[in-house]
């Protein structure tokens, strides 16, 4: 019903600077909250930054004055503007939806398919 296709990833240097975009489509009604999540081998998937109901925005702590989230919600996308890139943000990203759409009686979360984010020394 929903999908999600994200872009923007590739490989920078430490210091760099990338953006990653995420584009939804399908049987939308309502997108309630747009994000951001990462994850390394071997570990769990941690948020990164997310918007919900439009303006209240959260960030995971290591990313706080670096990354930024926003949104164009006439075309339903949102944005990951990444500055200062450091090693340890090298992961796989994935953006998620938390969507009400046609045909349904609840909100329902939906995933990207990720994209890989490397960042060198």
């Amino acid at each position: 019903q929903v999908q999600l296709v994200e872009s923007g990833g590739g490989l920078v240097q430490a210091g760099g600077s990338l953006r990653l975009s995420c584009a939804a489509s399908g049987r939308i009604l309502r997108i309630n909250s747009m994000g951001w999540y990462r994850q390394t081998p071997g570990k769990q998937r941690e948020l990164v930054a997310v918007i919900v109901s439009g303006d209240n925005t959260n960030y995971a702590d290591s990313v706080k004055g670096r990354f930024t989230i926003s949104t164009d919600n006439a075309k339903n996308t949102w944005y990951l503007q990444m500055n200062s890139l450091k090693p340890e943000d090298t992961a796989i990203y994935y953006c998620k939806a938390r969507v009400f759409s046609l045909g349904s009686i609840s909100n329902n979360d939906y995933w990207g398919q990720g994209t890989q984010v490397t960042v060198s020394s």
